[in-house]
């Protein structure tokens, strides 16, 4: 997903084989970007770009009005089952299908507000009729989408417009005689009458009936903003050293809680859902998957269910049309036509390309001609930075401030010499490809395109690099720069059965962005800081208290209560190409140094006692009185048998089968008090599922028991702050809410705030 698909990577794997060894050598050694970029674009022939175009056709972006029908015909099939969340998505798949202006669109329109309106989205509902209203939908079937109208504003107590609507609908129905006498006529007129008679009972008349109150966006949180980081706080302090290089510290003593960084991503791209590039975009049209592409603006981010489509490709979406209107002046009308084969390449090709669209062609050339002089002249040191000299650390303006722009982007490092010289050839062939799918048109109006700043570029001067090759360097720099520096900006998901008693939330991997600013952190396997997101904006917050001088600290994905040292060590190494040095680490990787325990829990407890065994290869139990000894391997077979028999008590369950799945978990719980630790993540899942079974029976009081020893057991593992623990007790919110909707309200209001 983050680089190109298997068949191009295959292609590309093969090609670097042929290689000639002299010219595979000098690719493997370190070699300036603009002459790896401009060997690659040399060594892409014909025959390579006749393959990545055949290639790109399995993920076509253009406009299909018979796979737009199809997918409404699909979309109406999950309305009758009631799948009313999987039919709105369907509905939008079509919009962005069918011709624009079309009658077509108007009844997809209709369609998706009738799914809406089940869903309880009234204020987005209304948007689609009106759009079905103004793009032509029949008149003939106006009355269905006129009473939906008004049942939406007789929700939302807006009581004088639903009787206008209501009036509209009666004079809909009088002047079509068509519907005299017919099931339909009654049937509307008596839906009429029946919503007539509601508005009355709501009290003094539809006209005096107060509106009910909108939603208002919380007020900002007030912070202190960092005169040398604009989306800094005022606690925080840029710092460099030979050892750490750019970081942050703390300018004063710090609270848990406190705002340090909030940062909107100098550029981000949505990630393609896995059916997509699995199946090619005809065959995920029609899957009934929900998708991130179909669930977020493209944009800005943000959850969406009503997308606005782009009217000219069929996989860009929006929450409004002022956000595809941005979208399409930044950066998206030149991305366009090029849709297909940004799928094919991946992210990071994607969001390379974006970077230089959202920077402007001058930008990027006057920072790829510095990059060029720094290279021949001897640039300033890490060694010559010093304290009140932060002109000279790399990203800062001439004022020494740091700010999310693409300078900033710019300076992040790129690690060329640490990657493998076969990722090196993969990017720089697939930036390449990119490069070559640049119409003469579409390269003009990207040179011609003024930067942010509004200045326009000079002529090159006499030698200078050709503009593809400009945009082709600082496309594989930032290709290059994304596996350390990309940020994947994370949602929440609704995880099975919409028709559940209670939802389940999972986190994805919504975008990739980059936020120059929160690069400058460092990592740590416990770091200091928590991170949250709303839409492109990253916001991190201290989580523990942070003393003056202390260096402010980020987890980049491998935590210590999710993974082991070893396997946090492989990883940090091979995409990051640092060996970490944090306190969890040298915990776990020298249990005996400076009389620090090891922080790892026994998994297994013994069957005599129950108490925790220890040791490695034959386990003893830990008790000086019992002399229980148990071969490893004994224990991990037992444990692979009750991951199966959970497997299946959870198929059972996914079946509707809750009475029969409940027998097999109370079995399962019992073989795992058996022999487990009773804090293993095994237990915690049997006890999960429990609660669902039981949540599907209606057994609430039982469900909310259940959930409360897996919370005791995820929060040993990850801690009481934790996102995992968030997951759960969202669940028992829930199930108090459903099993006693008064008497739990207070404490389901506490789980949840």
């Amino acid at each position: 997903m983050d680089y190109p698909v298997e068949k191009w990577k295959f292609y590309v794997s093969q090609k670097w084989a042929s290689l000639e060894p002299s010219l595979k050598e000098k690719l493997r050694q370190p070699i300036l970007l603009r002459d790896s970029f401009s060997l690659s674009l040399s060594l892409f022939q014909h025959e390579d770009e006749e393959y990545l175009f055949n290639l790109s056709r399995s993920y076509c972006v253009t406009k299909d009005a018979k796979l737009g029908l199809s997918c409404k015909e699909e979309g109406n099939q999950k309305f009758r089952k009631k799948e009313y969340r999987t039919a709105a998505v369907l509905y939008s798949r079509a919009l962005s299908h069918v011709e624009a202006g079309s009658t077509d669109m108007a009844v997809c329109y209709a369609n998706r507000s009738a799914a809406l309106f089940h869903l309880g989205q009234f204020e987005v509902c209304l948007e689609d009729i009106r759009r079905a209203q103004e793009g032509g939908y029949p008149e003939r079937l106006w009355p269905k989408i006129l009473l939906r109208k008004a049942e939406c504003l007789f929700t939302l107590g807006r009581l004088q417009d639903m009787a206008d609507a209501l009036a509209s609908m009666e004079n809909q129905i009088s002047a079509d005689h068509n519907l005299d006498g017919t099931g339909s006529h009654r049937d509307l007129l008596c839906k009429l009458q029946q919503l007539k008679i509601k508005a009355r009972k709501e009290g003094s008349g539809l006209v005096s009936q107060p509106a009910a109150p909108r939603r208002t966006p919380s007020e900002p949180e007030p912070w202190n903003r960092n005169s040398r980081i604009p989306c800094a706080s005022s606690s925080v302090s840029l710092a460099f050293s030979l050892c750490k290089g750019r970081h942050l510290v703390a300018a004063k003593d710090i609270l848990p809680g406190e705002i340090l960084v909030k940062e909107e991503a100098f550029v981000s791209v949505l990630r393609p859902g896995k059916g997509l590039l699995s199946q090619g975009s005809a065959g995920a049209a029609l899957d009934g998957q929900l998708a991130p592409e179909d669930l977020h603006c493209h944009h800005c981010l943000k959850a969406v269910l009503a997308s606005v489509p782009c009217q000219s490709c069929s996989y860009a979406k929006y929450c409004s049309p002022q956000c595809a209107q941005l979208a399409w002046n930044g950066y998206h009308s030149r991305e366009c036509s090029l849709g297909g084969l940004l799928l094919l390449l991946g992210v990071f090709c994607h969001t390379a390309l974006r970077a230089v669209l959202v920077a402007g062609f001058a930008q990027v050339r006057r920072l790829v001609k510095q990059s060029h002089i720094e290279s021949l002249a001897e640039a300033p040191g890490p060694g010559m930075v010093t304290e009140g000299d932060l002109a000279s650390i790399p990203g800062c303006d001439a004022e020494g401030r740091y700010s999310s722009s693409y300078q900033t982007t710019f300076s992040l490092l790129a690690h060329t010499d640490r990657h493998s010289p076969e990722l090196r050839f993969l990017c720089s062939l697939s930036v390449a490809g990119l490069c070559k799918a640049f119409g003469a048109p579409d390269l003009e109006a990207i040179v011609d395109e003024k930067d942010a700043s509004g200045s326009q570029e000079e002529p090159p001067a006499a030698g200078a690099s050709s503009e593809l090759e400009v945009l082709g360097e600082a496309m594989l720099r930032h290709m290059l720069q994304l596996p350390c520096n990309a940020q994947a900006v994370v949602a929440l998901s609704a995880s099975g059965s919409e028709e559940g008693p209670v939802t389940g939330n999972e986190e994805i991997a919504l975008a990739t962005a980059l936020f120059p600013v929160v690069s400058l952190l460092n990592h740590s396997c416990d770091p200091n800081t928590s991170v949250a997101f709303s839409g492109r904006t990253m916001e991190v917050r201290a989580s523990h208290p942070i003393p003056f001088g202390q260096e402010i600290l980020h987890c980049y994905g491998p935590h210590h209560c999710r993974m082991g040292a070893s396997e946090r060590q492989e990883r940090l190494l091979s995409q990051y190409f640092f060996e970490c040095q944090c306190r969890s680490c040298s915990k776990e990787l020298n249990p005996s140094s400076k009389g620090i325990p090891s922080a790892q829990p026994s998994l297994f407890c013994c069957p005599a006692c129950h108490l925790p065994m220890q040791g490695q290869g034959m386990l003893c139990c830990s008790s000086r009185t019992c002399k229980t000894q148990v071969p490893e391997e004994t224990f991990q077979l037992q444990l692979r048998d009750l991951q199966r028999l959970t497997q299946r008590a959870l198929k059972l369950l996914e079946q509707g089968e809750a009475g029969k799945s409940m027998e097999l978990l109370q079995k399962c719980q019992m073989e795992a008090k058996k022999f487990l630790s009773p804090v293993h993540l095994l237990i915690g899942e049997i006890e999960d599922h429990m609660a669902q079974a039981q949540a599907t029976l209606g057994r609430w009081h039982e469900a909310s028991g259940h959930l409360r020893s897996s919370i005791r057991v995820v929060e040993a593992h990850f801690g009481p702050s934790s996102i995992e623990v968030g997951q759960e007790l969202f669940k028992l919110a829930q199930v108090l809410f459903n099993g006693s909707p008064f008497g739990c309200t207070k404490e389901c209001t506490h789980f949840i705030v």
